[in-house]
């Protein structure tokens, strides 16, 4: 017997709300990120959410008080991803070599993922201070991550950069950034795209 279950009638039924309530913010999250990535933030409207989520303008407005608010939303979950990249489970963060690997696969996935978005982001912070600092989060969290354990990595003697770990953190991030709005979307080329991003030949 499930917990659930144990519930008088009119405390499961409001769980089960609850939890419908979920999906569908959680379905109008999702499909305002796509049709923001497809449209850009101007041209979309609340309809073109609706729409592509399946789901009626009143319900929307359960949710959300506007396009801004729900934009919002989606810019967070997409600094939440930027952020979480270097969180990779079961990988000895001792081996510079694993590491680098399974982290630049998941900022590679990352960026390919959400590069429309990230230009319509790029784009909104130039007229929104809360998007504006959203977005120096996506940029900058991630370098400062790789620029302390650049740092970690000099001071064991195990990495000698030429230039400061901050500017390699840069451009390691830069051209992460750039290969990932060309990244197959197929595995195999996915997975040899990351081989030679992290060859040493």
């Amino acid at each position: 017997m499930t917990e659930s279950s144990t519930l008088p009638s009119w405390a499961a039924a409001r769980e089960a709300r609850a939890e419908l309530g979920h999906e569908t913010r959680k379905q109008l999250i999702e499909a305002a990120a796509l049709v923001f990535a497809q449209r850009g933030y101007a041209r979309t409207t609340v309809a073109d959410i609706t729409q592509a989520a399946n789901v009626s303008r009143p319900a929307f407005y359960l949710y959300f008080a506007s396009k801004d608010e729900v934009f919002a939303e989606v810019v967070a979950q997409v600094r939440n991803a930027f952020i979480g990249v270097h969180e990779i489970p079961g990988v000895d963060e001792s081996d510079p070599v694993a590491l680098g690997r399974s982290a630049s696969a998941a900022v590679l996935a990352a960026y390919a993922r959400y590069h429309e978005l990230l230009t319509v982001i790029q784009h909104q912070a130039i007229a929104d201070p809360e998007i504006a600092r959203l977005w120096a989060e996506i940029e900058q969290r991630p370098i400062r991550r790789v620029a302390r354990y650049i740092k970690r990595l000099r001071a064991q003697g195990q990495a000698h950069p030429a230039a400061s770990a901050d500017v390699v953190a840069e451009a390691i991030m830069g051209i992460f950034a750039r290969f990932g709005r060309l990244a197959p979307a197929d595995p195999h080329g996915f997975a040899e795209l990351v081989e030679q991003l992290n060859s040493d030949r």
